[in-house]
């Protein structure tokens, strides 16, 4: 199945068109058993996504066979509640998870983060039917997508898209971008605002009528999301599907806190990766400096101070992400204002450090490893263009402002999506 449509073709046609969507599993999705398996299990993904994310990357490939293993794999339901049928993994082990496979490829790392926030808003304010329902489909193996952000309004949480009441279903009309997963999902939650102007997650069919997904993402970074267009041209979505998105910022919970953190992981593991490969070059094809006396690039003094550095910044932030894990996990056990706060706070600091080492070490990598690491053949560069796209999804500023204004004034984060 031709599942993409290249920038060149858009440009040539001028007409943007639609992509079909994926089929569904034929066979349900494996089950994970508890958080050590979800880790064995991301490792081992991890090994094979590894092998063509290069070239993926170069050539804008969809990674559909790689997310048809990695959603049958059971990491997707991850975080379904054990009384639906679920694993219920710890956060503290699914950003791990998240991290672990953005270290492979974080554009898949990045596909699953929409698919892990609506499943745990799902948790949060649907009822016991709907979740039923909806786990019901994330536990055989379907898809969520997103339809959430959109180009031309003024502020990020200003939504134009809308629908109308009809009975047993809705009619959503509207215009997104940045929708990383649609191309590849089974169902597209999209967000629209009711006649209250409050937010709701409208789940529809990817091949639903008068749902387009064009592929024309053009980005120079996590190519691999295809987090392009989607166009709702009076969309049927069923009251089954319609989920009151805005009822998680009504009291104290973690989503936002939720969502936040698997894009700190994304982070986390893309800072790995950059790593790991500066490690590697030098060790097998830099050149020492002339003036080091050394036999090898790796015995030069000042490259193994710059290694030290970006290790003990790599290793700083995964400990925040793991804190950060257990602060939403202690959230979702006993809810409170202060516990919801403390989530985002330490997700917050999470954010600050893994943006910061992975921009770091993505950069670094080519000072350390010499000329030789900027050529076409080995495609280093995607690190950077990935860091450098992937970390502008909410500026770090702002989570020094707010740890800042906790610390010294004890005001509480805002609450909302972002947060």
């Amino acid at each position: 199945m031709n599942i993409a449509v290249s920038a060149s073709t858009l440009q040539q046609t001028g007409t943007p068109q639609g992509v079909a969507g994926p089929a569904r599993p034929s066979q349900p999705a494996h089950v994970i058993r508890d958080d050590a398996e979800a880790i064995r299990v991301a490792h081992a993904l991890a090994a094979e996504f590894r092998e063509g994310a290069s070239e993926r990357d170069r050539a804008h490939i969809r990674p559909l066979k790689e997310l048809d293993a990695f959603s049958q794999s059971g990491l997707w339901s991850i975080n379904v509640p054990r009384s639906f049928g679920g694993p219920e993994v710890s956060y503290r082990t699914l950003a791990q998870v998240i991290a672990i496979i953005s270290a492979a490829d974080p554009s898949i790392g990045q596909i699953a983060q929409n698919h892990l926030g609506i499943v745990a808003a799902i948790r949060t304010v649907s009822d016991q039917e709907q979740q039923a329902l909806l786990f019901g489909e994330v536990l055989k193996g379907t898809r969520f997508g997103n339809a959430f952000s959109e180009r031309g309004t003024k502020r990020a949480a200003d939504f134009e898209t809308k629908f109308s009441d009809h009975g047993d279903h809705v009619i959503v009309t509207g215009q997104k971008f940045y929708a990383t997963g649609a191309l590849l999902a089974h169902l597209v939650p999209i967000v629209a605002v009711d006649d209250q102007g409050r937010a709701w997650y409208a789940i529809a069919d990817r091949n639903a009528p008068g749902l387009t997904v064009i592929d024309d993402w053009s980005a120079f970074g996590q190519r691999g999301t295809a987090s392009g267009t989607v166009i709702i041209d009076n969309v049927r979505v069923e009251k089954s599907h319609l989920v009151p998105a805005w009822k998680g910022y009504e009291a104290p919970r973690s989503d936002g806190a939720i969502f936040q953190i698997i894009q700190a992981a994304v982070d986390a593991g893309i800072g790995r990766a950059a790593l790991d490969d500066t490690i590697a070059f030098v060790r097998t094809k830099s050149r020492p400096w002339i003036d080091s006396g050394q036999e090898r690039a790796s015995d030069d003094p000042y490259t193994i101070q710059a290694i030290g550095d970006l290790t003990i910044r790599q290793h700083a932030a995964e400990a925040l992400l793991d804190r950060a894990g257990l602060a939403i996990d202690a959230a979702i056990a006993e809810p409170s204002g202060e516990s919801v706060a403390a989530a985002q706070l330490a997700v917050a600091e999470s954010k600050v450090l893994t943006t910061e080492v992975a921009i770091a070490a993505t950069n670094k990598l080519f000072e350390l490893a010499g000329t030789r690491s900027t050529l076409a053949e080995d495609n280093l560069d995607r690190h950077w263009r990935n860091a450098r796209t992937h970390t502008l999804h909410d500026p770090v500023r702002w989570k020094y402002a707010i740890v800042g204004n906790h610390a010294l004034n004890g005001v509480n984060p805002p609450f909302h999506a972002w947060s």
